[in-house]
């Protein structure tokens, strides 16, 4: 049964300023292997990569009906399958979790939805 549906949509300009402003911008918003990816990105994917990640887990803590604020940003990783699909390696749920990341031109948006295993 779906507990749970989160959408984000984020503009990745505002992510890069706000890691331009302060480089540990990327240290609050991406665990140790999340920041591993990102230190090999070329400049424009590591801001597309920083700006999925942070929607991605936006969305799950609505999702979850939390809200960042009762989840850091750091209880919840988002790294790659085999095939390069996003997934979810740490978050504090139990069953399964779809998730979704789409960018378009400056924009990315992630959806997350929340399924308890029957």
């Amino acid at each position: 049964m779906i507990i749970g549906h989160g959408i984000d949509l984020q503009d990745i300009g505002a992510v890069q300023q706000a890691y331009q402003k302060n480089s540990r911008f990327a240290d609050k918003v991406l665990t140790a292997k999340e920041l591993e990816v990102f230190s090999k990105l070329a400049d424009k994917r590591r801001f597309e990569y920083l700006a999925g990640r942070w929607a991605a887990k936006e969305a799950f803590s609505k999702a979850y009906g939390s809200g960042i604020g009762n989840l850091r940003f750091q209880d919840l990783e988002v790294l790659s399958n085999e095939k390069g699909a996003p997934i979810f390696t740490k978050a504090p749920f139990s069953g399964n979790i779809f998730i979704s990341i789409s960018h378009s031109g400056n924009f990315v948006e992630a959806s997350v939805i929340l399924e308890e295993e029957s």
